[in-house]
């Protein structure tokens, strides 16, 4: 019931803004079509990953959700850098502007 909570909580604190965010982003910048199948493909890769350990580790959750909405965690480092489809979708959230990125 807890995991279920802290997973539900994630989503909407963290996944959900990440998502609105990015598709922001991507829209600024206009990177080719290529670089935003990438970055849905990151997405849709860890994005079911990061919910699992929410459920899994509620207090990972808890204090991932709080880092990420007052600012002092990045949602680039809940994405794995070594993984080439997040590649660009890492250095976007990292880049302030978003717009500078060149695909």
């Amino acid at each position: 019931m807890i995991s279920d909570i802290a997973a539900w909580l994630f989503t909407l604190f963290v996944l959900d803004p990440v998502h609105a965010e990015v598709r922001e982003r991507l829209e600024r910048a206009r990177l080719p079509v290529e670089a935003v199948q990438q970055s849905q493909q990151c997405l849709s890769t860890h994005g079911p990953r990061l919910i699992q350990q929410a459920g899994e580790d509620p207090v990972w959750a808890v204090g991932t959700a709080i880092g990420v909405a007052t600012g002092l965690r990045s949602p680039a480092q809940l994405l794995d850098i070594n993984d080439p489809n997040c590649q660009i979708l890492t250095e976007l959230l990292a880049n302030e502007g978003g717009e500078t990125l060149e695909g």
